[in-house]
């Protein structure tokens, strides 16, 4: 038999890559990673009265929703089979003040955007965020006292906040305020009233980041944050004091841990999930959410390709699932495979 063996056979050891590579059948077969349904986050914006879709302009497919509508919203993810929404409120300019006051108040807008869709949708879950930012009038998130972010004093209300959450039927409470000593605190608080089944999603890396500004937009805080938030998220400079951060947030008692934001990044995601092992989750924050709308709405890039393949990267990351606006979108998509 005549010898057909090639240069590169010898090159390669007669190891070729591409032979796996050759047919659909086979690269479904060795696929590392899949991207599924059961990997969304749907993060969604509440306002107050009734009837409202309201379009936000930097994110475009982005709505604010009264509670009616955050309710039909819900019903829509579940019967896509999403497990869960993230909820934020965009409350009205007179309740925010200095301290965030209205977080504390047992029937604000967020507790009862949980309790409306807990009851009409009872088995999607709910995912609440008790940082200050949507309650303060200065745009942080936390106590400002003197020109300062005040930790411990912020602490207090954000337990607090987190228990009045949990009341309204929250499932997991994900503070991202970045305070030191929350989670401990939260999970003291929680335990205290009961609540040993409510789960934390701790913001463990919460970066300094440029990506944030239409999510500012959407619950309204852009125009009123006095200086930067630098002094409580960390520089995206640092990995370790990363790690480090989330291995305290570890230690206090965190159920499942977050990165923000995602695609910036991943290398993140990968050395949380290598260091802990606990779920692991980005959060595709807004910027990146309108970096790949903008650009395909410019027909600069195919847009349900970019937003499937950086979904996908966070999976190779080893995140465990995604907080993204894409969600309801990508969940239809998968649905038609």
């Amino acid at each position: 038999m005549q010898d057909r063996t090639h240069l590169v056979d010898e090159i390669t050891g007669h190891r070729r890559m591409r032979r796996n590579r050759k047919a659909d059948w086979t690269r479904r077969l060795v696929q590392e990673n899949r991207l599924t349904v059961d990997d969304l986050i749907w993060p969604i914006f509440i306002v107050p009265g009734s009837g409202i879709i309201d379009p936000i302009p930097a994110m475009p497919g982005v709505n604010r929703l009264s509670i009616d509508k955050a309710v039909e919203a819900a019903r829509e993810a579940a019967g896509l089979g999403i497990p869960a929404l993230a909820t934020f409120p965009n409350i009205e300019m007179e309740l925010r003040d200095e301290t965030g006051s209205n977080s504390l108040e047992a029937n604000n807008l967020i507790n009862q955007a949980t309790a409306a869709i807990k009851k009409a949708v009872p088995d999607i879950g709910i995912i609440t965020d008790v940082a200050l930012d949507p309650f303060t009038s200065h745009g942080h998130d936390g106590i400002l006292r003197g020109g300062e972010i005040v930790n411990d004093e912020t602490v207090d209300q954000v337990a607090r906040a987190a228990v009045m959450q949990a009341d309204a039927g929250a499932d997991i409470i994900a503070p991202s305020e970045m305070m030191d000593g929350r989670i401990g605190a939260i999970r003291m608080a929680l335990d205290a009233a009961g609540h040993q089944s409510v789960g934390i999603m701790s913001y463990a890396t919460k970066f300094a980041s440029a990506f944030y500004g239409p999510y500012r937009e959407a619950i309204s805080t852009g125009g009123l944050l006095k200086g930067d938030k630098k002094t409580y998220y960390i520089d995206p400079a640092n990995g370790t004091e990363a790690i480090r951060d989330a291995a305290l947030d570890v230690k206090e008692g965190a159920d499942m841990l977050m990165v923000k934001p995602g695609l910036p990044y991943l290398d993140i995601c990968w050395r949380m999930k290598e260091a802990f092992g606990l779920p692991t989750f980005a959060y595709q924050v807004s910027g990146e959410y309108t970096q790949i709308k903008a650009a395909a709405m410019n027909g600069w890039i195919d847009g349900e390709r970019a937003m499937l393949e950086t979904l996908l990267s966070f999976k190779r990351a080893g995140c465990d699932g995604v907080l993204t606006y894409f969600a309801v979108e990508v969940a239809k998509i998968l649905a038609k495979r």
